[in-house]
């Protein structure tokens, strides 16, 4: 994880020594965006997690004073696959094969460089997830499987790197990220790579009317 961290550093750095031209696609702007993409497990949790499909995100691109800086308040659902590798005294049965879902609140900042219509970044910030771990309980008099949920919540962080192209009318854009979440799940740590894919518009018009309307 340390190395990620440093990483992400070394390009915050190079991005604010490169950035010379002011940037004229962001000036007091906000997008939103949603994409898609995969979630994939790190180290020792892929013992409990696998890669399935599929991870989504909606979002807002809120520029800054300056443009290069933006917040990113971000929403993700990650689908994975779910092995129980201990027991619960609450349940009968020990759960194989099945699914579990994470959604993740990321409030990050982060700093972009403009090359005309294409833009580089990075992003760091907290997070918050709510997990969501499966169990079974065996009702053999009712010839049953009973399907149950557990959900708890944990402070996480979130780091990425992307670009996005500005097409007429939106941006098309690819992300790399990086998730801790702090709460193990089956006594192992929770380390996430996700891949997403997605779009960009400007909402700019319809954020300036609805903060006209809260302030009536």
């Amino acid at each position: 994880m340390k190395q990620i961290f440093t990483l992400v550093a070394i390009l915050l750095a190079t991005l604010a020594a490169a950035q010379t031209a002011s940037d004229t696609l962001h000036y007091q702007k906000v997008y939103y965006f949603g994409g898609t993409g995969i979630s994939m497990p790190l180290g020792k949790t892929k013992d409990v997690l696998s890669t399935k499909l599929f991870t989504g995100s909606i979002g807002l691109d809120i520029s800054l004073a300056n443009p290069r800086y933006y917040l990113q308040p971000t929403l993700y659902m990650m689908s994975f696959g779910y092995e129980q590798l201990e027991e619960d005294t609450d349940y009968n049965r020990v759960l194989k094969n099945a699914r579990s879902t994470m959604y993740v609140l990321s409030l990050a900042g982060g700093i972009r460089q403009q090359w005309e219509r294409l833009n580089t970044y990075v992003y760091a910030g907290p997070a918050g997830a709510l997990n969501m771990e499966p169990r079974a309980q065996d009702l053999a008099e009712q010839s049953q499987v009973e399907l149950d949920y557990q959900y708890s919540l944990s402070p996480a962080v979130k780091v990425g790197v992307g670009s996005d192209y500005k097409f007429k009318g939106f941006f098309l854009g690819v992300e790399l990220g990086y998730m801790h979440n702090f709460r193990s799940m089956q006594g192992q740590p929770i380390h996430v790579l996700s891949l997403m894919v997605g779009l960009k518009s400007d909402i700019t018009t319809l954020s300036d009317r609805v903060i006209e309307v809260i302030n009536r």
